[in-house]
């Protein structure tokens, strides 16, 4: 993947020699790239999803979630960006075990383990490291508190070139195999009406918060 999918000047030479009008990221790999969208805008071609300033914000899960505390959006406790291992401990010690490594730069369940002693989380951030290298070409991690049994639950929003965004409501994505989803439903069968407004309200101040349009 190193020498194809995470290649953008070849995406972009293939892009041009194809005379493609516009690029869809598709999901994984660069999906979540704010340098291959930019380089998508620059080589004068659209690029089917958030600007290069949205993506730089909200792809990197840790900017994200100052994103999301600065629009008054409530947040599990994690950690600082781009800490070293050592960091890393410490701060895993401070939030309090069983942690989550998350890799900053992209999801899709890459990156992802559960650590719930000390002893396992040397061992854990080498691997989760070299996952999300492979995955993203970015190895950088970081925790957050791991809340058991917890309900995973999306909320689609969409935003248009001038300033509106809306909420479609929520999706249930609870059914998953290694932290990837694998069916979906909406509605979901354990968010009420009141929850279903407070939280795509929330989710379309965090996406104004950025300028989001897709």
């Amino acid at each position: 993947s190193s020498e194809s999918y995470l290649r953008i000047d070849k995406l972009i030479d293939v892009a041009i020699r194809a005379r493609v009008h516009a690029v869809h990221p598709g999901y994984g790999f660069l999906a979540e790239n704010a340098t291959f969208a930019r380089a998508v805008a620059e080589a004068g071609l659209i690029f089917v999803g958030p600007s290069a300033e949205a993506i730089a914000l909200m792809g990197d899960k840790v900017a994200a979630r100052q994103t999301a505390v600065a629009a008054g959006a409530p947040t599990v406790p994690g950690s600082a960006r781009d800490l070293d291992d050592e960091g890393l401990m410490a701060a895993a010690a401070e939030i309090g075990y069983p942690v989550m490594i998350k890799a900053a730069a992209g999801g899709g369940g890459k990156g992802m383990r559960t650590v719930r002693t000390p002893e396992e989380l040397p061992g854990s951030l080498a691997a989760a490291r070299r996952e999300a290298k492979g995955a993203f070409g970015d190895d950088r991690v970081y925790l957050e508190k791991l809340v058991e049994n917890a309900r995973h639950i999306e909320i689609q929003i969409l935003g248009d070139q001038f300033g509106n965004v809306i909420s479609l409501g929520e999706r249930e994505c609870s059914i998953q195999r290694r932290h990837q989803k694998l069916v979906e439903e909406a509605p979901s069968p354990f968010a009420d009406q009141a929850l279903r407004e407070r939280m795509g309200g929330l989710a379309v101040r965090v996406a104004r918060a950025v300028n989001y349009t897709n």
